[in-house]
């Protein structure tokens, strides 16, 4: 009785309207309020504050309207929605397949973006550009009454990956400030949107009895509800680690549920790394980037799997992948050091003078990644270890060569002719065969847990530190706009590309001059990539320094004062096109023991594993004098 008030509270008018014309109609009264906005900046006077706020209420009016019809647009054209409600003006990321073409310029419009012009251009704003904004984001909403995107709507299937990706977001995005540039706004936005879902609930379950959302579903959203209703509007005072450990993520597990229960058919590309059978958000198995298993992908028997990675860990350790015989895929991923190098900003160069101009990123959770290395140059874990073993700057080797040092060892060449069976479309041992067995080795230390996914999974307490640090983090530091739930790197829902950032490092501590490494720049010459790096992994932050792309920070206090000074901008460097915002975040002491005792919240308790204790013998005795590890 409790359920069904609530349901006619909520959604009255919804549960009888057929849910086709129900989005249709959202559609529509969206349109209307989008024409409004037209004429309201039309007749405003933008010299005036009054004329400004004016436009500002339009917007903000619009943006209600949108956060009814959010749950739809996100999913069914996820594309198009950048011209509706972009966060930034260009995009270059890559998304899923796209990622194997060369990226390419998309252009950002709508209502974020019009208040952000209102925000920054000063007295120099140009009626016809904002009203370009917005007319781009009314062209753009026509999408949505294509057939191709309702005929979707015709089966229940979309409804339930439409949910899921709402629900990731209402963990990752919504309560952020990602998308909404008036912080104030952020939590009286929630508590209208998930009005507004509730009503799509109702109708969809009129319109579809036998596939509609169960009980437990609908009254624990209920209660969320409630508790999101009682908070208070400002975002920094929101309890974002009790809204997604009591509610988000239970209402993620019991959707997942459902999918499975329906047999739900996916249509889009939103959901080509999303795992089905996860019940966590915090699950490590929830979506998947990188296929660590490469050529030996069709293997399914455990036994030839352990046997692979046994070999893969041999080759890690041994010298005969590098063209010196002395240099190994651990001498700047040091196994115990979380697969990284903690000991210099930057390692040894292969000529054991120099040095390499970026630091070693950690491999472990890096098959969390689309893209791969600090400038997103690889799209495979693969292509990376070959990548490294042939950089004459890095390991220094040469296919053929260590092709054939590999196969002068009699137990590398039984062990790979007998993989060999196993990869049909091959006829003879490969350099594939080699860097897969390495990645499938290392993968394994990406599948440990943290306390705060325990707090989150197991409901194991998490101090109160931690907990306010982690709202910190998604509130008033400004991190969760970048660093997104649950891997806490850049890669956001529904975890199909990763981005990149602007954020002005440094080329040393006394802030004497800019970084000079252009980083994604020399993969896609951008104005917007200059000095762009791919966001990383803030988990097991506490062992994995130095930190930045160039390793100029060696401890986490002084990457929490850059942060909150606002980047290099911040610390009066030139950065044009810094992505980071430039405002201090004016964080107290006590914020950041807080914030800091939250990424500590990160560590995953890894088991690393003793080096072998001897590697193959070569028929060239010459490659017997080899150490475990090599020479440097």
């Amino acid at each position: 009785m409790v359920l069904f008030s609530l349901i006619c509270l909520f959604a009255f008018k919804a549960e009888h309207t057929p849910y086709n014309e129900y989005y249709q109609s959202s559609l529509s009264r969206f349109s209307t309020e989008q024409e409004k906005l037209l004429l309201n900046i039309k007749d405003a006077d933008l010299t005036t504050p009054a004329g400004i706020g004016v436009v500002k209420t339009g917007i903000k009016q619009a943006r209600l309207k949108l956060k009814a019809i959010d749950f739809w647009l996100r999913y069914l054209e996820p594309v198009v929605y950048k011209k509706i409600n972009g966060p930034l003006p260009v995009e270059w990321e890559n998304e899923v397949f796209e990622k194997f073409e060369k990226p390419y310029k998309r252009l950002g419009a709508g209502l974020s973006l019009a208040e952000l012009y209102l925000n920054n251009k000063g007295s120099d704003l140009q009626k016809d550009s904002l009203l370009q904004l917005i007319r781009i984001s009314q062209n753009a909403l026509n999408t949505y009454t294509a057939d191709s995107v309702t005929s979707q709507l015709k089966t229940p299937d979309h409804f339930f990956l439409c949910n899921r990706l709402y629900l990731l977001n209402l963990a990752a995005i919504y309560t952020t400030g990602f998308e909404c540039p008036d912080n104030g706004n952020i939590i009286p936005e929630l508590k209208v949107m998930m009005q507004d879902v509730r009503k799509i609930y109702a109708s969809f379950g009129q319109s579809f009895p036998g596939a509609k959302l169960s009980d437990d579903y609908l009254e624990l959203y209920a209660r969320a509800m409630t508790f999101v209703n009682v908070q208070p509007d400002d975002f920094e005072q929101f309890d974002h680690f009790t809204f997604l450990k009591e509610y988000v993520n239970p209402l993620f597990a019991i959707n997942q549920r459902l999918i499975r229960q329906y047999n739900v058919i996916s249509v889009s590309f939103n959901d080509y790394t999303l795992n089905n059978s996860c019940n966590s958000i915090f699950d490590k198995s929830l979506y998947t980037p990188q296929n660590s298993m490469g050529i030996y992908s069709l293997i399914e028997d455990t036994a030839v799997l352990s046997e692979i990675r046994a070999v893969g860990k041999l080759l890690f350790y041994d010298p005969l992948l590098s063209g010196n015989n002395s240099r190994t895929c651990v001498s700047c991923h040091k196994s115990k050091e979380y697969f990284t190098d903690t000991a210099m900003a930057t390692s040894f160069n292969f000529d054991h003078i120099h040095f390499l101009p970026r630091n070693t990123p950690s491999l472990v959770n890096v098959i969390y990644n689309h893209l791969l290395m600090l400038d997103g140059r690889h799209i495979s874990l693969q292509n990376q270890a070959k990548d490294v073993m042939t950089n004459p700057a890095e390991m220094g080797g040469k296919k053929e060569d260590i092709m054939d040092k590999i196969l002068s060892c009699k137990e590398y060449k039984t062990a790979f002719r007998k993989f060999l069976k196993y990869t049909p479309e091959e006829k003879e041992i490969t350099f594939d065969h080699i860097a897969s067995a390495i990645t499938y080795y290392y993968k394994d230390f990406s599948g440990y847990y943290s306390p705060f996914d325990d707090a989150m999974n197991q409901n194991r307490p998490l101090s109160p530190d931690a907990r306010k640090g982690f709202n910190l983090f998604m509130s008033k530091a400004q991190c969760a706009t970048c660093h997104y739930v649950p891997q806490f790197n850049g890669v956001p829902p529904p975890y199909i590309g990763s981005e990149f950032e602007v954020i002005g490092v440094p080329a040393d501590i006394s802030y004497s001059k800019l970084s000079e490494d252009s980083g994604r720049y020399k993969i896609n010459t951008a104005y917007e990539t200059m000095n762009a790096f791919r966001t990383g992994n803030l988990r097991n932050l506490e062992y994995t320094k130095p930190y930045m792309h160039n390793g100029v920070f060696t401890t986490l206090d002084q990457v929490i004062d850059f942060y909150d000074a606002g980047g290099g901008t911040g610390k009066k460097l030139s950065v044009p096109n810094q992505s980071l915002s430039t405002d201090s975040l004016k964080l107290t002491a006590t914020e950041k023991k807080e914030l800091l005792s939250f990424l500590h919240s990160l560590n995953e308790a890894v088991i690393f594993e003793n080096p072998p204790g001897s590697l193959p013998v070569s028929s060239r005795k010459e490659l017997n004098s080899r150490r475990v590890g090599g020479d440097y």
